[in-house]
């Protein structure tokens, strides 16, 4: 074979085998991005603990949301779970909080946290009916939503219904009366408004509303009083003396009673 030949086959084979090689050892040096390939559930939890504690909820959800995926079953699983809807909440990701306590709550119902899942529905509810209120202010609020502020109550009433003793029970009961008001008072603004417009009947039952769904909010007595004015402006003494009657026994020295009692007086 000539000489010229030889070498051309002999360049040929160095080149295809070091094509092959360079593609055979690419893997074999290629790293994963994934920082925490090979973690255990243990490292895994701490390090997401750590992350939640420092404020570095993304990071934190993360990491939690890995532990689930390689390790769905045990004890660390079940706490991840609960724990990512914490730092969704703290993230501002109300939704997929809401989703993970409603997971939790639905996996593992004898769970000893599952009175926190309640708790911390009640307080994504609230935090939205908190930035609701505070984005009307000081617009007319008589027409916003408070359907948030019925959630964050339901949340609540169900957390003290299951678990009267929980130690978020007493927390959630000052929520509760500060969002009883804020429902009352959107009814009575409406009931109001009503009244301006001379729409009597739905005045009447606007108020009664109040009575009859917030009893002890501050805005009960105001309520008895638009009952008491609305029931004789349509002639309905015997329901206006009702709720005069009501308003004497139970706030006997508010204004609204005095105001009333004048009313029926003029009558």
């Amino acid at each position: 074979m000539p000489v010229s030949l030889r070498a051309g086959l002999r360049l040929c084979c160095l080149v295809l085998l070091a094509t092959v090689a360079a593609c055979g050892g690419e893997p074999a040096t290629k790293k994963s991005d994934d920082r925490t390939e090979g973690w255990s559930v243990d490292k895994l939890y701490q390090e997401a603990r750590k992350a939640t504690l420092d404020g570095g909820y993304v990071e934190a959800i993360d990491l939690y949301e890995k532990l689930e995926a390689r390790y769905p079953y045990g004890a660390y699983a079940q706490q991840a779970l609960i724990d990512v809807a914490y730092s969704y909440y703290k993230n501002g990701d109300a939704e997929l909080s809401i989703e993970a306590a409603d997971r939790f709550m639905r996996l593992y119902p004898l769970h000893p946290n599952v009175e926190y899942a309640y708790y911390l529905k009640g307080l994504v509810h609230f935090r939205r009916e908190v930035s609701i209120l505070e984005k009307w202010l000081p617009q007319n609020i008589a027409a916003r939503d408070v359907s948030n502020a019925r959630l964050a109550f339901d949340d609540f009433g169900q957390l003290l219904r299951s678990f009267p003793d929980s130690r978020y029970a007493p927390d959630a009961r000052q929520r509760m009366v500060y969002l009883r008001n804020q429902m009352a008072e959107q009814d009575i603004l409406v009931a109001r408004y009503y009244m301006t417009r001379g729409a009597y009947l739905a005045v009447a039952n606007r108020a009664r509303h109040v009575v009859e769904t917030y009893p002890r909010s501050q805005f009960t007595p105001e309520a008895l009083e638009l009952m008491v004015t609305a029931y004789r402006i349509l002639g309905l003494n015997s329901q206006a003396g009702d709720a005069l009657r009501v308003l004497n026994l139970n706030y006997p020295s508010h204004p609204a009673t005095e105001r009333a009692g004048k009313l029926a007086v003029l009558q």
